[in-house]
């Protein structure tokens, strides 16, 4: 497996602490905009470009996509973004309260992403495929990388490990949120040459952490580029994908805890039998955050219960059976509560677990009647899922930090 170093479009390094921002895809438009107040550079007026649309109610129409291409432009022709002139690797290091990882920022065929050698364990949903699509085609750019990961492997990791600790980095900032980000440019020829050649000889296939949509799409942009122009450059830049890649050992993966709107009709009393079932159930006097793998905390009715599957609920043989996030499904969430597709079905939301358990009872009180605590699912979980050409129910992993947006973008032309 290959990778390829490319010219990056990023910001001139006084501007990229005012640049870099949160995904697109974590935040509504109205807490994009609230995030943007005083701040033109941000990235957020490329990739949620509906903020400086107020008379745009849908977020998908075209003069969208059109005011993020005209607003990546504007940012290219007022020196906001500048692009490299020597074809690159570059690594990206977020330190999160004290926990490094350090990943190497590439790009990849997607061809490789066709023939399985990147490997997914989500399914993607058509409109939020099309959505990427529109925006990357529009921008001619893929805007943001998708997150991979690769088995524990020494040789390579410390390759990149070696490189940042002898060479000082172009950028090195803190984020509102504490979380520390620094960025290596890999230009000089022999080090690009090893670094090539070391991953192509220790790293056999990667796995997606998070960004299906953004993987999919970017194979799709550059499958339609290929087809409708049959005499494409092979090297073309829409044929590759950016990505960064972090050794499994770095990833922290947190919990994707779950609120539920209503009791399916039912008592509280005729609820804790239901559950009393196929679980061991017993009230505890503080907020229950689960301490390991088949435990669960459950908040109804302001009270706290600890819950533990029983073992004939499931089976340890089967990789998806045995996911928590499976099992809170399959033994609850559906033949209780009635939530047969958790995809579609308003009745529940979602709660990543870097916004603590706080979030749980904030939301019990408000809007929800009851919520369920999880135990974070491993790192090795999602890549067994993965070797075995499984998918993941939705919203299973939770990874922090996560990665900032407009630090790096890859250009399908040359400015």
């Amino acid at each position: 497996m290959e990778i390829r170093p490319f010219k990056a479009l990023r910001p001139a390094p006084n501007l990229a602490s005012k640049v870099a921002c949160l995904p697109y895809d974590v935040m509504n438009t109205e807490e994009a905009a609230k995030m943007t107040e005083g701040n033109p550079y941000s990235f957020l007026h490329v990739i949620r470009s509906e903020i400086d649309l107020p008379q745009v109610s849908n977020q998908y129409d075209q003069q969208v996509y059109e005011k993020a291409q005209k607003n990546l432009h504007n940012m290219v022709k007022n020196q906001i973004l500048i692009q490299d002139q020597t074809p690159s690797f570059y690594l990206y290091r977020q330190c999160m309260n004290g926990r490094q990882q350090l990943g190497i920022v590439a790009c990849h065929s997607i061809d490789d992403y066709e023939n399985g050698l990147i490997k997914k364990h989500e399914f993607t949903r058509p409109e939020k495929e099309n959505d990427r699509i529109r925006h990357f085609d529009q921008c001619d750019a893929h805007t943001e990388p998708v997150f991979l990961t690769y088995r524990s492997e020494a040789n390579f990791t410390g390759l990149i490990r070696q490189y940042a600790a002898e060479h000082e980095p172009v950028y090195d900032f803190a984020t509102e949120d504490e979380i520390q980000h620094t960025l290596w440019i890999v230009s000089n020829s022999e080090w690009v040459q090893k670094i090539a050649d070391t991953f192509q000889k220790n790293v056999e296939v990667l796995y997606i952490a998070d960004g299906h949509h953004r993987t999919a799409s970017a194979a799709k942009i550059g499958f339609k580029r290929r087809k409708e122009n049959p005499d494409l450059d092979t090297n073309d830049e829409s044929q590759f994908l950016m990505a960064v890649s972090f050794p499994q050992e770095d990833l922290y993966c947190m919990e994707y805890n779950r609120v539920v709107k209503d009791l399916n009709g039912m008592s509280v009393d005729e609820l804790l039998a239901r559950v009393s079932q196929h679980f061991e159930c017993e009230p505890v006097n503080k907020p229950y955050q689960p301490k390991e793998k088949h435990e669960f905390g459950m908040l109804l009715n302001n009270h706290w219960y600890r819950l533990v599957a029983k073992s004939h609920t499931f089976s340890e043989n089967d990789v998806i059976q045995q996911l928590d996030v499976s099992i809170l499904q399959n033994y609850l969430l559906q033949p209780i509560l009635g939530i047969m597709d958790p995809r579609t079905d308003k009745r529940i939301d979602f709660v990543g677990g870097i916004r603590g358990i706080e979030e749980l009872e904030r939301r019990v009180q408000n809007d929800m009647k009851l919520a369920f605590s999880m135990f974070p699912t491993t790192i090795e979980d999602l890549l067994q899922v993965a070797d075995e050409d499984k998918i993941m129910p939705p919203k299973s992993t939770w990874f922090e930090p996560k990665l900032r947006s407009g630090i790096f973008l890859h250009p399908f032309k040359e400015y």
